[in-house]
């Protein structure tokens, strides 16, 4: 007696469609059918497909599945004694290909400038792979490829993951519209790909870039005749770097610390492009309003060979073409309102007649990529472009970004993507699954991400921004001694305080839930608690005669500092706490000069304190707190403290920098148990975070959160 037979007809259609249908066949004699999974056996077919017990389901299978069923399983199938396998159509030749991908990429020079259209073939077990349908595959997730002759293969080998890498980056970059790019900032990435690839091709104009940002350091070059300056070692190294950006025409961000010669060093990047002809038209420098004086006599101070011009006004004000103004310069300085304001006269001049570079300095100006500032900068038609400052990052790696959005286009890709790549893994990793199934130690898997993805961020930054710090290059700058002075709040000063810093946190407290709609209220209650924390009288004069502990605590400071011949800077961030202290200065006929937003003739204010006797300088933090060389002094008073430790690092460097003969003590005032201590502790939070990705140390937090706020107000 023959035993019934399970019969499949796999139909093959076009397109690669395979139909499967079931039925049994039985003889005269044949006895009852058979246990279905006696015949197929064990895991042959899906699971879902026997659960009708007779026969396997029907299917339509497509692409990829048909060919991995058809290569695979219908072979085992034919190998089945109680099953037959009869196909109808032209069965293609599928075969899993299973061999080492062969990876050749090159590049070539495209239309548009810092990109090169990128080339990739690869060759698995003697077969050309079509890149597109390799690259739309990597860009969807796919694990495995079907190409059209009916071959298939594998998309998880080591060999893929540099291009699956770049194709992520790029998804949203609107260069890969018209077919994959790799932008010319992206040595590291092509590193990768010379690491894997069995060959990688760069373009010609692409390979002197790549070889000299291997180095650790770029070709140092001769100190410019015309350079009026003893140059330390590492500025002659820095000058290298700049020189080895200029010659290949590349942005980047000088960040070095605050007080180490960046000035000097753009100035003596200038004077080699003109001294070597590779500049034929102005250096566009756009700084700060207060800093605009300082970039005209420090070139002539150090450069005076060269032509520098100042812009003080906009065209409409001033009635003077700018175009006529910039003829003939080779240093032009303007303000970074002045370009906002006046932003279609630089852009015509870049278009018309070009600048040779653009340098931005203090170039945490334009970290907002919302700014209108920002998005001059970027549109500004200057293909070499440097940005400099001792802060790229203040409060998150979003204002990294923001600079080398400007300085490097495509170095990263969309501000989504980076988020999702950076920000997120290193700012705010997650905890995970810390019980139940699929737990494990979470901390140290997020640990583990976090250093993965700081040692990626770092490797793609490192060709394009120098950093060195006083510690490192000027181990000869004299010390820097920093105290922290707590000051106990007068009796009535303190039960004030406590009234007021009740009140507010009840206030605040149920407002945090929607920080962004509330955070105005937010701000303006935190600044409430933090000039009540300095003088009852700023809140009202009817508070005059409560002592002021700090400013009484100021002035036995400065009547031992100045009796010794010393001289002071005290800054705080309240120009009415100033005022204040100003009042104290002149009843006790002690001569001092101001400094705050609203001071005119700024330059002449900061003669009057280098060149002049006046032992005391009050300066408003905003205001003075970046730009200035006031080495005179070698005594700082901060008065108020603030959550952003790069604003305090700013003001402390006016006076510890390079030029700087004595040691320097720093004060800070912080009074007890006020919201002065909370910010303390927030600003130690905050300096992990640049010390973890500019110099290579530990991790942080973000910028002011709900969480933070509560902590304040704690």
């Amino acid at each position: 007696m023959r035993p019934p037979v399970l019969v499949l007809t796999a139909t093959f259609g076009p397109r690669h469609i395979l139909s499967l249908e079931w039925r049994w066949e039985e003889g005269r004699r044949s006895g009852a059918l058979p246990e279905l999974r006696t015949v197929i056996g064990q895991g042959l077919l899906p699971e879902e497909w026997l659960q009708n017990g007779a026969i396997p389901d029907s299917a339509i299978l497509r692409d990829l599945e048909a060919a991995e069923f058809a290569s695979t399983t219908l072979q085992l199938l034919r190998g089945l004694a109680g099953v037959r396998v009869q196909t109808q159509g032209d069965i293609p030749d599928y075969r899993e290909l299973t061999g080492v991908p062969l990876l050749t990429v090159t590049t070539v020079p495209s239309e548009r400038h810092d990109w090169f259209n990128l080339g990739v073939t690869v060759t698995v077990d003697g077969r050309t792979i079509p890149f597109v349908p390799l690259f739309r595959a990597l860009a969807k997730g796919r694990r495995k490829l079907l190409m059209v002759n009916g071959s298939y293969m594998t998309l998880n080998h080591p060999a893929f993951e540099p291009l699956r890498e770049l194709i992520n980056e790029a998804k949203d970059i609107a260069e890969w519209e018209t077919g994959p790019v790799i932008s010319r900032y992206q040595t590291e990435l092509w590193s990768d790909f010379e690491d894997l690839a069995d060959e990688a091709v760069p373009a010609v104009t692409w390979r002197a870039q790549l070889a000299e940002a291997r180095k650790d350091s770029p070709h140092r070059i001769d100190t410019p005749q015309g350079l009026r300056a003893e140059l330390r070692p590492y500025q002659a190294e820095g000058l290298g770097w700049l020189a080895f950006l200029w010659r290949h025409q590349l942005g980047g961000i000088l960040a070095d610390d605050m007080g180490l010669g960046k000035t000097v060093q753009c100035l003596g990047l200038i004077q080699h492009a003109t001294e070597t002809g590779s500049a034929s038209s102005p250096f566009l420098v756009v700084a700060p309003t207060s800093v605009v004086p300082n970039w005209v006599s420090e070139s002539m101070r150090f450069t005076p060979g060269l032509v520098v011009r100042e812009i003080a006004a906009t065209q409409a004000k001033s009635g003077v073409d700018l175009a006529a103004v910039a003829a003939g310069a080779d240093i032009l300085v303007t303000s970074y309102a002045l370009l906002r304001l006046d932003f279609d006269a630089y852009q015509s001049i870049a278009v018309n007649t070009g600048w040779a570079g653009l340098i931005l300095d203090e170039a945490q100006f334009v970290k907002n990529p919302a700014s209108r500032v920002h998005e001059c900068a970027l549109d500004l038609d200057i293909r070499f472009k440097l940005a400099v400052t001792g802060t790229p990052m203040e409060n998150s790696l979003t204002e990294l970004r923001a600079l080398f959005t400007i300085v490097a286009p495509g170095l990263f890709a969309s501000s989504a993507r980076f988020e999702a790549e950076y920000v997120r893994p290193i700012e705010m990793p997650a905890v995970g699954i810390t019980r139940g199934v699929g737990a494990g130690n979470s901390e140290q898997v997020a640990a583990g991400l976090r250093s993965k993805r700081l040692a990626k961020l770092r490797s793609r930054i490192r060709p394009y921004m120098m950093r060195r710090t006083k510690e490192l290059v000027a181990a000869e700058l004299p010390a820097k001694q920093e105290q922290t002075l707590t000051i106990h709040l007068a009796p009535e000063h303190r039960a004030l305080y406590d009234v007021y810093l009740q009140r507010e946190r009840q206030k605040l407290l149920h407002l945090l839930d929607d920080m962004e709609r509330n955070r105005f209220v937010v701000f303006r209650s935190l600044t409430l608690l933090r000039i009540l924390a300095l003088d009852a009288s700023l809140l009202d004069e009817e508070y005059s005669h409560i002592p002021s502990s700090k400013l009484d605590a100021l002035f036995e400071q400065l009547d031992e500092v100045l009796a010794e011949g010393h001289r002071a800077l005290v800054f705080s961030q309240f120009t009415s706490y100033l005022k204040k202290a100003a009042a104290r200065l002149d009843a006790a006929g002690v001569a001092y000069v101001y400094l705050d937003g609203s001071t005119r003739q700024r330059a002449e204010v900061i003669n009057e304190f280098k060149s002049g006797t006046a032992p005391v300088f009050l300066i408003s933090l905003k205001a003075g707190g970046f730009g200035l060389n006031l080495t005179e002094a070698d005594y700082v008073f901060l008065l108020d403290p603030w959550w952003n430790p790069a604003t305090e690092e700013q003001a402390i460097d006016r006076t510890h920098r390079i030029g700087q003969t004595k040691n320097v003590m720093v004060y800070r005032l912080i009074a007890a148990d006020t919201i002065e201590e909370k910010v303390m502790k927030l600003k130690q939070r905050k300096a992990i975070l640049f010390d973890a990705v500019i110099d290579d140390e530990a991790l942080f937090s973000s910028a002011l959160s709900e969480t933070d706020i509560r902590e304040l107000l704690s």
